[in-house]
């Protein structure tokens, strides 16, 4: 099809947005409102970040949208999918966890080899792995690496709190110990297990002791009860004490939780608490496995103030 002779051909120019003219066009009772760029708008991206065990581990990484003029480094939230360690669902958290990316925050939610594929503690081994992915490519994502944040729930409560307490242990490193230091800022533990022999001891909808329990798989398919040292290499408490340095935590749990006791939560904080550690301690009441009351603006808002709160703190301790 010809030009038409009447109307000009405008030569491309690379302008930047400032530049950029804006159109004098209009149409009949068009409506104009103004651009609102207080927000942030973020973005999703599915990157592989391992192989193990012949099985590629992804992460769903949700990031502000940055001019390319004007990109600023963000804190990173490393974020486990619960899934009673089985296979996850990356995607199931993406709009909840959308909300703190919207804050200011880069989010990774983090696979982990499910239990049928690896036993304990690969799944903290594999975190691990994404951890040092992450900062090893900080750069590329935007990520500030010294301001670090874990946060899970349920199984992936359990993960972050593993791997918080034993940052520093070789057991649970895939890689060559001492190659990269785990530094974190905060754990934020959404009804996490912690003691899986003690789980029948309250109230619950599952039998968490047999072989096939999500529980038994964890430890390769074993009775719970029957192992008692095998099922004790889990519990985040055996790790605890004064001696070792152990990020802050913020636990929260619902009093009727169907799945996961309450009093696994209340094992944590009294353990840390004891050790003199930091950490609060939210009972959710009415509240059972997950779901909205965990994500609501005003446990959000807890949520990010204490992580702001750690990071600002930390960044003091690290100038004095």
């Amino acid at each position: 099809m010809s030009k038409s002779p009447t109307t000009p051909f405008i030569e491309p120019v690379p302008l930047s947005f400032n530049d950029f003219p804006e159109s004098q066009l209009t149409a009949d009772e068009m409506n104009i409102i103004e651009a609102d760029n207080s927000g942030l708008y973020c973005q999703t991206e599915k990157i592989r970040y391992a192989v193990k065990s012949d099985m590629p581990l992804h992460l769903n990484l949700i990031s502000p949208l940055q001019d390319e003029e004007n990109k600023q480094k963000m804190p990173l939230i490393l974020y486990v999918q619960g899934s009673a360690w089985l296979s996850q669902n990356l995607e199931s958290k993406i709009v909840q966890l959308g909300k703190m990316s919207e804050r200011g925050f880069i989010v990774a939610i983090v696979q982990y080899r499910p239990s049928e594929v690896a036993a304990f503690p690969a799944q903290i081994k594999d975190v691990k792995t994404a951890y040092r992915f992450l900062t090893e490519h900080a750069d590329r994502y935007n990520i500030d690496s010294e301001q670090i944040v874990l946060w899970g729930d349920s199984s992936g409560g359990h993960t972050v709190t593993m791997m918080a307490l034993t940052a520093d242990n070789p057991e649970f490193n895939d890689e060559c110990h001492g190659k990269q230091p785990i530094k974190i800022k905060a754990v934020i533990d959404y009804y996490g297990p912690v003691d899986i022999s003690k789980m029948n001891e309250e109230p619950s909808t599952v039998n968490h002791t047999q072989p096939e329990s999500p529980e038994g798989l964890l430890i390769g398919g074993l009775d719970v009860i029957d192992h008692p040292e095998t099922a004790q290499k889990t519990n985040p408490l055996n790790y605890i004490n004064k001696e070792i340095n152990i990020p802050p935590f913020l636990i929260f749990h619902g009093n009727k939780d169907r799945l996961v006791p309450f009093g696994q939560s209340v094992m944590l904080y009294n353990a840390l608490k004891q050790a003199e550690k930091a950490a609060k301690f939210y009972q959710i009441k009415g509240a059972d496995h997950g779901r909205m009351p965990f994500w609501s603006s005003s446990v959000l808002n807890i949520v990010e103030r204490f992580i702001r709160n750690n990071l600002q703190n930390s960044h003091k301790n690290d100038k004095s």
